[in-house]
This record gives structure tokens, C-alpha cells and sequence, in this order.
């Protein structure tokens, strides 16, 4: 059972809070905190909020607070997460950790230091496709995973500090791309290291600093190659995907759009459609169950779960510092044109893992590198001689 201090009323808050009094009945949010008055009093009479304030160190050391979950705007982290790690009190952080990985660093520090849960909050690890597609990888249904794909596109954030690069970190890479790199790396496996990045990086539409549309490309240890797609000039809502590929098999995943759900109105439904719906006439996609559907209800469950129980949740701030060395190589890689290092001062996972150890052996002679059923019924093998370097093929009956 958890007390909970919310950080942030706005879009996330609304979110997390609707997830978390949803899950697990016997949590509750007993403090709720934003930097303007008006907003908090409206959002704790809404969700049956006892106690607000607009002074998140107020709202972190009240004496009934045992959690605190921190929605804040990303240059807000650091400060909150120190605050709480000092306090004795659980953390959970909202996605990036940081606004580059020497603050989740400081972070990651802190928390461990101060000896609390910390459990980062990446919502989009934890959709029902993506979890139940985690598992079929872990089960080896798709063999070694060779390259994943993450795409998250909309028309822009809800709130302005998103837009101020001193606020948010950067753009649509920190914003976004914080997703599509995790996501990538729990296919591949969070125990293979990232090793370098290239980016490439652009502000296509909007009149500001930070960067509105990137693709970048994660190179693997073990020669996997993670690719992200995100941008906040796409149009028609907002769009949610990902592949996964292995030598043993594929899966495509779509979240958000154009699965299964879909209305025409010529007069418009009256209210709220879905996160970044950009009409309300037409045809319009609804979400039944966004909480669900976005990733934040496994989200708390795992993560609550996990406090209650001492241990670690699925994605901690060890995880967002990760992510966070990985954005920055992307970033210095838009820069420079270049494939630009990942730089790990802390790495917890395996090294020396090559590509090279996965190779198959059909024989003690041949290497195999393709089996294809023909037309006729027979099977054909496509080899590779140990010694000679000799590709070959064979036809069995």
C-alpha cells in the first residue's frame, strides 16, 4: 500500500493519477502539487485529493507520503529526485530521467545512495502488445533479435515548456526518442551495451531551437541495430509502432492508430477522442481504455508491485540513465554526421558479446546459412564451408 505524493497536475498527472487510482485500490494519492494554484485545487476536487499545495518540497517531506511520483517538466527532475532520495521517500520519475545522462547519473546516485525504491516510469515498455510480444521474445519465438524499429510521431506537445530546449533538454529525440530507444532495448536485451549512434536531426516546421523530427540508429555489442523513427510535424493524430526482428521470426505491433476502433461523425462525438486526436469529426479512432492501451496501468502495477515487495521494477533509474547516454550520442551525432560513441560511466550488463558467438553449425564441415522449402516439396540448404569460405547449397528430398 502506498501514500502518494503527485508532482504535476498537468496531461501526465492526469494520466497517472487516473492509472493508479484504477490498478490497485489500496494505494492513494493523498498530496497533490503544481506550481499554480488554480490548476492543483481543480485537480485534487476532481480525483478526492485530501491535501495540495504548489510547493513540491512541501509536498514531498508531508508526513502521510510515502511515494513520490514526479510528473514534472524535465528540468524539475533532478531537484525533485534529490529532494525525495533526501526525505527517505520512494521515487518514481516519469520519463527521460534526465535532460542528458550526467543528470540521470546524479540521479541514479542519489537514489542509491539515499538507499530508496526508485522505478522509472516508461509507460510505453509497458503496453499490453508490447509486454505480451516481450514475452514471446524472451521465449526465443523470434531467435536472436537482429534489429527493432520504434516509431512515435505526433503533431507536438500539449504543454510550452516542451518547446524550450533549457526546459525539455531538446526536442522530439529527448521527448520521444526516450521511448523508442527503450523499447529497442528491451527486444535486444537491457544486458547487451549500446556502443554508438548515428542520428540524423532537423526542425522541419515549428519556429524554435530544439529539433521537431529525427531518425536515428542504435548499434548493439552483439551487432543489433535498433532504428527510431519520431517527429512532431506528423498529421492525423498520433502514431505508435514497432518491429521487432529475429532470425527465427517478426512482429509488427501497432498502439495506437487504426486498430479496431474507428467512428465516422459528421456532427463530432461531443468531447475528448484520444491523446493528440487532431479532429473530432470524420473518421476518428477512440481508445477504449487509454490509461491501458498507453501502458501507464501495467506501468503502476509492476511498479507498486515491486515497492511492496523491496524489489526492483521492470524499468529503473538505471535503465533511464541508459537511455538518456544513448540520446546524447544521438544528439552529438546530429551534430558531427557521424556514428558517435555511447559513453557509459557506470555499465551493469555483459561485454564481449560479438555477433560472431551466434553463428549456426549445420556440421562439423559447413556453416549454415539459409534453409528454404522449394516448390517441389524439397528442402534446400544454403551453406558455408568451414575451411574454404566456400558458399555451397544442398538439396534435400
Amino acid at each position: 500500500m502506498a501514500k502518494i505524493a503527485m508532482l504535476g497536475t498537468g496531461l501526465i498527472g492526469q494520466f497517472y493519477t487516473q492509472a493508479l487510482l484504477a490498478s490497485r485500490s489500496r494505494d492513494e494519492v493523498v498530496v497533490a502539487c503544481s506550481a499554480t494554484e488554480k490548476n492543483v485545487k481543480t485537480f485534487a476536487e476532481k480525483w478526492g485529493i485530501k491535501h495540495w499545495t504548489t510547493d513540491f518540497k512541501e509536498a514531498i517531506r508531508h508526513p502521510e507520503v510515502d511515494l513520490v511520483v514526479i510528473g514534472l517538466p524535465n528540468h524539475l527532475h533532478l531537484d525533485a529526485v534529490r529532494e525525495a532520495a533526501q526525505a527517505g521517500k520512494a521515487i518514481m520519475c516519469t520519463k527521460p530521467l534526465g535532460r542528458n545522462a550526467e543528470e540521470a547519473r546524479l540521479m541514479l546516485e542519489a537514489v542509491e545512495k539515499a538507499g530508496v525504491f526508485a522505478g522509472y516510469l516508461e509507460d510505453l515498455a509497458y503496453t499490453p502488445k508490447t509486454l505480451k510480444a516481450l514475452e514471446a521474445v524472451r521465449n526465443g519465438a523470434l531467435g536472436r533479435i537482429l534489429w527493432t524499429r520504434s516509431r512515435e510521431t505526433h503533431p507536438g506537445p500539449h504543454s510550452d515548456w516542451f518547446w524550450k530546449k533549457e526546459f525539455s533538454g531538446g526536442g522530439a529525440i529527448v521527448d520521444m526518442g526516450c521511448h523508442c530507444i527503450e523499447i529497442g532495448r528491451n527486444f535486444i536485451g537491457k544486458d547487451i551495451r549500446p556502443v554508438e549512434a548515428i542520428c540524423w536531426a532537423d526542425t522541419q516546421v515549428h519556429p524554435i531551437e530544439a529539433e521537431d523530427t529525427a531518425v536515428g540508429l542504435v548499434r548493439y555489442e552483439n551487432g543489433a541495430l535498433s532504428q527510431f523513427e519520431v517527429s512532431w510535424t506528423f498529421r492525423g493524430g498520433m502514431d505508435l509502432r514497432d518491429e521487432v526482428s529475429g532470425t527465427e521470426g517478426t512482429i509488427w505491433l501497432n498502439h495506437w492508430l487504426r486498430t479496431g476502433f474507428e467512428v465516422f461523425t459528421s456532427v463530432g462525438l461531443g468531447g475528448y477522442v484520444a491523446e493528440k486526436a487532431e479532429a473530432d469529426t470524420g473518421w476518428l479512432f477512440p481508445v477504449g481504455d487509454e490509461p491501458g492501451a498507453l501502458g501507464y496501468t501495467a506501468m503502476f502495477l509492476d511498479q507498486l508491485s515491486a515497492f511492496d515487495a523491496g524489489k526492483e521494477p521492470m524499468e529503473t533509474f538505471y535503465d533511464g540513465y541508459v537511455v538518456n547516454a544513448i540520446i546524447d550520442a544521438c544528439y552529438r551525432s546530429a551534430q558531427s554526421k557521424k556514428w558517435e560513441p555511447v559513453q557509459l560511466d557506470v555499465w551493469r550488463g555483459k561485454t564481449g558479446v560479438s555477433a560472431d558467438q551466434h553463428v549456426q553449425d549445420y556440421n562439423e564441415q559447413y556453416q549454415l546459412i539459409k534453409t528454404e522449402k522449394m516448390p517441389d516439396g524439397k528442402t534446400k540448404l544454403i551453406l558455408k564451408d568451414k575451411q574454404t569460405g566456400e558458399i555451397v547449397q544442398q538439396v534435400q528430398e
